[in-house]
């Protein structure tokens, strides 16, 4: 099957840009906030929480990041005026990262204190290796400096994770437990999947342990299960932590979620670059690919009733 999932990712780049669109509509809520804020609603009148991304993480000028400064100001009024149950989550590429380190960091703490000043909150994306130190440098700083109002992302498949749990304990932060997507050398990265399931465990065992609010998210339904198990350990109530998925998959698994009174908080990407987004993406992680070459199969067959 990995085989098949590489050939699938090769080949995107000569599928019709409209058939790409087709397809990862499901997984993308358009280019506006208009459509964004659509999506949003419809999860909400489900029972969903959301978290909405103005993908941007090709952006190559300091006016493109301050356009997706201007995106996030867009985003926290149409939330508040539409009263959407909805925070944010950034990646801080799209707000200059690779451009230069202060001025992402005076991009992320004009979109932080505008989420303040809206009763809202900002969720730091992890994305590849090369980014992680400055976006946890970055999140210590915005804390240190008063900004509450801010969360991070950990990468279960990644070595460093239980550390960096440990040495951000005294923050007590907010953070969106995931497996991790990017393709990593073994030296840095566990491969195995049963190591990555492994170390998911222990790293959400001692955010819990350390009076963390924990986004758990995964579509894994056996880390669900231990994700319950953890949660139901310590006697938390429904308050103090939340499941995470993405849009448009393993709807039915949220379902359930929502049904037994568990919170669950959708991730809601829209944008204009949402078709380097869906290739970059889909070519870094072929099993994505895959994946979604299956889904898509299913739908136009009839055969997945999700």
């Amino acid at each position: 099957m990995a085989v098949l999932d590489r050939a699938i990712a090769r080949l995107l780049p000569a599928v019709p840009k409209p058939l790409v669109q087709r397809i990862s509509s499901r997984y993308i809520a358009g280019e506006t906030v208009a459509e964004a804020c659509r999506t949003v609603k419809g999860l909400n009148d489900e029972g969903r929480m959301a978290t909405i991304d103005v993908l941007g993480e090709e952006i190559k000028s300091r006016d493109e990041a301050l356009e997706i400064v201007r995106a996030y100001h867009d985003v926290f009024e149409a939330i508040q005026h539409e009263g959407l149950d909805s925070n944010v989550s950034v990646k801080l590429t799209g707000l200059g990262l690779k451009l230069g380190y202060e001025l992402c960091k005076v991009n992320l703490q004009t979109v932080v204190r505008h989420a303040a000043q809206s009763g809202n909150f900002v969720r730091i994306d992890m994305e590849d290796s090369s980014c992680t130190s400055d976006t946890l440098r970055m999140y210590r700083e915005l804390r240190e400096e008063g900004l509450d109002n801010l969360g991070v992302v950990l990468q279960a498949y990644l070595r460093r994770t239980i550390r960096d749990i440990r040495e951000l304990a005294p923050l007590r932060p907010n953070v969106r437990l995931c497996k991790g997507i990017y393709v990593e050398p073994p030296l840095i990265a566990y491969r195995d999947f049963d190591a990555v399931r492994e170390n998911f465990v222990l790293c959400l065992s001692e955010l819990l342990r350390g009076g963390c609010y924990v986004g758990i998210a995964t579509h894994d339904q056996w880390l669900i299960s231990e994700g319950l198990r953890l949660v139901g350990e310590r006697g938390l109530g429904p308050d103090a932590y939340e499941f995470q998925m993405l849009l448009g998959v393993t709807a039915a698994a949220g379902d359930r979620l929502i049904r037994d009174g568990h919170r669950l908080r959708v991730y809601v990407p829209f944008g204009k670059y949402w078709y380097s987004y869906s290739m970059r993406r889909l070519q870094e992680n072929p099993k994505i690919a895959g994946y979604i070459a299956a889904d898509t199969l299913d739908r136009l067959f009839g055969r997945n009733g999700a």
